[in-house]
């Protein structure tokens, strides 16, 4: 146990000697993961000043189809900010979000739209991408999950290609809820409980289909996993990650990304990281964390911070050309960091 502290304090001085003061170093210094993904850090990728762009908690982002990069933030000012790759404003959209949470592109072409679920309104919307509110679904009360509509604390969606989605309300009821393309509620499953059928903090949901068949990945954080559900709600298995509270499962190409708000074994705070793990949902990278280390058993070891490279990361996009873009809750107001492969 003393070695984990000494490896954090080494790495973090050798960082802080890296990037603070006068001295800068060469791009290939600054080399953060293992194995095949591995990356260059750009902390000041945004190009904005925090006095005209102010942001609190930067919750999620994603990408369109004419690759420019959306940010979801809980800061009324400009809850939706747009960027292109090279980190330039590209404008501001949005001003009644207060509780900003989960952000999910839908459609192609021009009919794209985004999802948005609001943590203080107890509601999800989807609006276009200006954050123009087109539809509101609100506490599904009829169900009996819910006695009042504050338990409702939606924070997450996912959206299939049949326009059929998934809310999952991972701050309240802990439920995942079904709805059809026509926008009825069609099923819900989870809920608060012990068994790996139920979830604690069910904070983020995606469609996999890495296997050749569509399953969800559904966050259940206080419990340091991901779960898998087929589309009618059944439990099919645990992705057991110790001591990483990971956020929402991003999925791109064969790999699954995830940012880890917290590790438990280190405390509560400032003790985030991101994680990588391929297709056979074998961890392969962690960015400002320790390298996925096995016991004996085959079991993984607990994963925690070796770098303070991030304070409390929650969320991770991967865009067209591999980049990785890392955006934090209640981390001083910073903007995404921006990651360029090796």
């Amino acid at each position: 146990m003393k070695r984990r502290p000494f490896l954090k304090k080494t790495a973090l001085a050798g960082f802080y000697i890296l990037t603070s003061g006068s001295f800068r170093t060469k791009k290939s210094d600054l080399v953060f993961g293992q194995n095949e993904k591995k990356y260059y850090l750009d902390q000041n990728w945004v190009k904005a000043s925090p006095t005209n762009l102010p942001v609190k908690d930067c919750h999620e982002m994603v990408q369109n189809n004419q690759g420019q990069i959306l940010l979801l933030t809980n800061e009324t000012k400009n809850n939706l900010i747009s960027f292109d790759k090279s980190g330039k404003v590209l404008g501001t959209y949005a001003r009644h979000f207060p509780g900003g949470h989960g952000l999910t592109i839908d459609g192609t072409g021009r009919d794209q739209s985004l999802f948005i679920t609001d943590t203080e309104l107890h509601q999800v919307f989807r609006t276009d991408l200006n954050g123009k509110v087109i539809q509101t679904w609100d506490c599904p009360m009829d169900t009996g999950l819910y006695k009042e509509t504050s338990e409702f604390v939606p924070t997450e969606t996912t959206v299939l290609s049949n326009g059929e989605f998934y809310v999952a309300d991972g701050y309240g009821g802990q439920n995942i809820l079904h709805y059809g393309a026509d926008g009825l509620l069609k099923n819900s499953f989870g809920g608060r409980g012990e068994g790996d059928e139920h979830l604690d903090n069910a904070h983020g949901i995606c469609l996999d289909t890495r296997s050749g068949y569509p399953t969800l990945l559904v966050t259940d954080r206080t419990r340091c996993c991901f779960k898998r559900f087929s589309l009618q709600g059944a439990y099919l298995e645990k992705i057991e990650l110790p001591g990483a509270c990971v956020c929402r499962p991003v999925i791109k190409g064969d790999y699954l990304y995830a940012a880890v708000l917290r590790s438990p074994h280190m405390g509560t705070d400032n003790t985030g990281f991101v994680i990588i793990l391929n297709k056979e949902n074998k961890v392969v990278s962690v960015i400002g964390g320790a390298e996925a280390a096995y016991y004996p058993d085959g079991n993984l070891q607990p994963f925690y911070q070796t770098i303070q490279l991030f304070q409390h990361p929650h969320d991770v996009l991967v865009d067209d050309d591999e980049n990785l873009y890392v955006c934090q809750w209640n981390s001083g107001q910073v903007y995404p960091y921006k990651f360029t492969p090796v």
